[in-house]
């Protein structure tokens, strides 16, 4: 039996959510091509009989503009400690930037065995990849370096024998069939979110949140109820739509994977409401779930 705990970390939008949600075969991340989706960490277990690796999802590393950026930046360094491996996660379809090389500092302050994963590679030539290799090898000592495809599932299995070798732990931290440490009410809101990004094209990206406000399980259905947060009146307009229309097809949508995550009949009410500067009230941020503890 081999177990372990490994770091997905990289900077905003290369990939780490759909990585996750790849190895692990859920939906446990949601995925948008906004970046910095991600802003909580999601702990994905995956499981085979000899075999237990926690996966841990981590907000984009980036330079913060508020309270919210920087609280983020903390989750996200507060997960390379006491760790087997870290997973730095590059876009290799894109150019060597400052996000990375701000990145590389803080880990060369580290101990733990760096793998770099460079994720899209269905988006380059087999003479770009190579290129890739031969620059970032050159910039930090990594143990290991495997090419994948997130989003095509490809190399994933090659990726998972390279991160066996650095697992130290010999038992099991979850129950088999537990695929994630998070809890419905976080999955739910998270789900609304992701439908939020994806049908706004992008005008509403850091300025939502949500929040389940309240869930129950009964025997023929699941009744749910969540608040769209946003800091601005004009974004309320936008995310509730003509006659509401906007609104209706965001929980239409999130109704669909909601009830695939409970396998049952869901009831979904929306509501959004408009509360000024809310990524800079620290009370806040914590009522509304960004710490370390997603309970």
């Amino acid at each position: 039996m081999k177990s372990g705990f490994v770091s997905i970390i990289g900077r905003p939008n290369t990939g780490k959510s759909t990585l996750l949600n790849s190895i692990v075969n859920a939906k446990l991340a949601i995925t948008s091509n906004v970046a910095g989706t991600t802003r909580n960490t999601i702990e994905g277990i995956y499981n085979e009989p000899d075999t237990q690796i926690i996966f841990i999802d981590t907000p984009g590393i980036h330079k913060p503009q508020n309270k919210l950026g920087k609280l983020l930046n903390r989750e996200s360094y507060s997960v390379i400690k006491d760790i087997d491996a870290i997973l730095f996660l590059v876009d290799a379809s894109e150019k060597y930037g400052r996000g990375d090389e701000f990145i590389l500092k803080t880990l060369k302050q580290s101990v733990t065995p760096v793998i770099l994963v460079l994720n899209k590679i269905d988006k380059i030539s087999d003479e770009a990849l190579i290129a890739k290799i031969n620059e970032y090898k050159d910039l930090y000592p990594f143990s290991d370096i495997v090419p994948v495809s997130a989003l095509k599932d490809d190399n994933i299995k090659e990726l998972l024998s390279v991160v066996k070798t650095h697992l130290k732990d010999n038992i099991r931290y979850y129950n088999t069939d537990q695929v994630t440490n998070l809890n419905p009410k976080f999955m739910i809101s998270e789900l609304v979110r992701e439908k939020v990004l994806r049908l706004t094209n992008n005008e509403v990206p850091h300025s939502v949140t949500c929040v389940t406000t309240h869930y129950e399980i009964k025997p023929d259905i699941v009744e749910v109820y969540v608040d769209i947060i946003v800091d601005r009146d004009s974004l309320k307009k936008i995310i509730i739509g003509k006659g509401g229309s906007m609104l209706k097809e965001i929980g239409s949508q999130a109704r669909v994977d909601i009830e695939s995550m409970f396998d049952k009949k869901v009831y979904l009410e929306l509501y959004c409401k408009t509360i000024p500067k809310w990524r800079e009230k620290e009370a806040l941020l914590k009522d509304l779930g960004f710490s370390k503890d997603n309970e």
